[in-house]
């Protein structure tokens, strides 16, 4: 699903009118989207009290059109039209709905009335994309009255809360918090991104008129099942541990043997075919204990127990469909170019996650890598501080991506899945409860496990290894709860999650 910059929305609605569906009948349409999901969530519509708080724009005129139709369909028990500013100060749209409100016998206040403090459902109609800046006037004041002037109303926001910044994922000042979100044509940028995406609501997103090909090329997107789905189709029968693709894991070193572990074991619970993990001799025997089902590669190692440069992975390497490296493998001095060396000479897909990324070079060649960094290693590959990239996950993953020709996977809330032409994929699914070591080696080998699979469908696989790590999370935490969940529970849960996102329930 596509999402539209406050810029991309502009230029759709204007090339939407250009092809000849008037601004008024986008206005009509709008209304008349958020009006049918009231009438579908909250019926009778006639037993409810309901506020419709209208600012002076085009979102003011949004609420204009659904108080019209609320008053004229449904005549609820109470309504309050209310808008904060000058009739005078509409213009366009949004006049034009206020003469027909008042044409239809509707009534319009100047001031929130006290009877209006009973509302059951508020609609905040202020403010909307077009919006630079915080709140001030009497924007903030009806803003604040959304927040605390209305203790038993549910909250609707019309397109996006008013006073939440379009483009961005923090808040500029004060903002309406919102119970539920109908937005039009696309998600905004505010509603796939923390911290104001928490206080959007469950969001709806409605069509009004505009053709989908004026934002087919958009570059950012929420992450969706139908976007993967294919991927998890029953597998022939003719198929074999041949066809699923082999996984190379480098990972682990002596203490910190269930990294490599669960990076192996996530592999084969995405689907592959064979796992080897590879890691220093004196780790083996522990990591072999977990499954097995995982072949193993004892390595030549340090006096501290990390896998030696003189290991050879190259020649490992071959005939692999994807290698994964990184977990547990420590911060030895060896590492970086143990690393590197790697990334020179394997000709398929890399995974690189944890150690890896600290000791990896800038040259990574021009074969599939993908990087699987938290903030603070983000932070570390780009020279910036951990709140610089969180303050703009999407720029941080993107310009990454581009300059460096990857795919970069910033983990974390609502993760950014970057590619190097510039698209960015913004993942839903995911629960704090995920917040504990070894979730992070779990989603490596789930990455490396779906792409041996679909090496040709790499992005789709990546996609689907994020979105089913966050569901199984979600799932884990439901039946655990969020302090219980721990990694190894994801790869229970991932067999539901996939379930979940499939066409067709999995074989038993």
């Amino acid at each position: 699903m596509k999402i539209l910059t406050a810029a991309e929305m502009r230029e759709v609605d204007r090339r939407t009118v250009e092809a000849g569906i008037p601004g008024i009948v986008l206005m009509e349409n709008a209304g008349h989207r958020v009006v049918e999901f009231l009438a579908e969530r909250f019926a009778p519509l006639a037993g409810q009290r309901i506020v419709v708080l209208c600012g002076k724009g085009n979102n003011g005129g949004d609420g204009l059109v659904i108080a019209r139709q609320l008053h004229t369909r449904f005549a609820p028990d109470s309504l309050h039209t209310v808008l904060l500013a000058e009739p005078g100060e509409l213009k366009g749209d949004a006049a034009a709905n206020f003469a027909m409100l008042l044409a239809a016998g509707g009534r319009v206040e100047r001031e929130i009335p006290p009877a209006a403090r009973a509302a059951t459902l508020v609609v905040d109609a202020l403010l909307g994309t077009g919006m630079t800046g915080a709140a001030t006037g009497r924007m903030l004041e009806g803003i604040r009255e959304i927040n605390g002037g209305f203790p038993l109303a549910t909250v609707v926001a019309v397109d996006l809360p008013s006073g939440m910044p379009s483009d961005s994922g923090e808040p500029a000042g004060e903002f309406a918090h919102a119970d539920y979100t109908v937005t039009f044509t696309a998600p905004k940028v505010a509603h796939a991104m923390p911290p104001n995406c928490d206080h959007s609501g469950e969001l709806i997103v409605c069509p009004i008129g505009s053709p989908p090909e004026l934002y087919a090329d958009a570059w950012l997107a929420l992450l969706e099942p139908a976007m993967f789905r294919e991927l998890l189709a029953p597998r022939q029968p003719s198929g074999h541990k041949g066809t699923y693709g082999h996984v190379l894991v480098v990972a682990g070193s002596r203490g910190k043997t269930g990294a490599a572990a669960m990076a192996g074991l996530a592999a084969l619970r995405a689907g592959a075919g064979l796992v080897t993990v590879a890691s220093a001799a004196s780790a083996i025997s522990e990591i072999a204990s977990h499954a097995p089902e995982l072949m193993t590669e004892p390595l030549p190692e340090t006096e501290s127990g990390s896998i030696a440069l003189n290991a050879n992975l190259a020649t490992l390497a071959l005939g692999k469909s994807v290698a994964a490296i990184g977990p547990g493998l420590g911060r030895a001095p060896q590492i970086a170019a143990m690393v590197q060396a790697l990334c020179d000479t394997f000709e398929g897909p890399m995974v690189l996650d944890a150690d890896a990324l600290l000791g990896m070079g800038q040259g990574l060649g021009s074969r599939i890598r993908i990087l699987t960094p938290h903030p603070g290693e983000m932070a570390r590959l780009t020279g910036q501080t951990t709140s610089q990239i969180q303050a703009d996950r999407i720029g941080a993953a993107r310009t990454y991506a581009t300059q460096h020709g990857v795919t970069v996977v910033l983990k974390g809330q609502r993760t950014a899945i970057a590619f190097p032409d510039g698209r960015v994929w913004i993942n839903p699914t995911g629960t704090p409860a995920m917040g504990k070591g070894g979730s992070g080696d779990i989603l490596t080998g789930m990455i490396a496990g779906m792409v041996a699979q679909f090496p040709e469908r790499a992005d789709q696989a990546v996609a689907a290894a994020v979105y089913l790590h966050g569901l199984a999370g979600q799932l884990g935490a439901l039946a655990l709860g969020d302090k219980c969940l721990v990694a190894t529970d994801l790869l229970h849960y991932l067999s539901d999650a996939m379930e979940e996102c499939a066409d067709v329930p999995h074989r038993v």
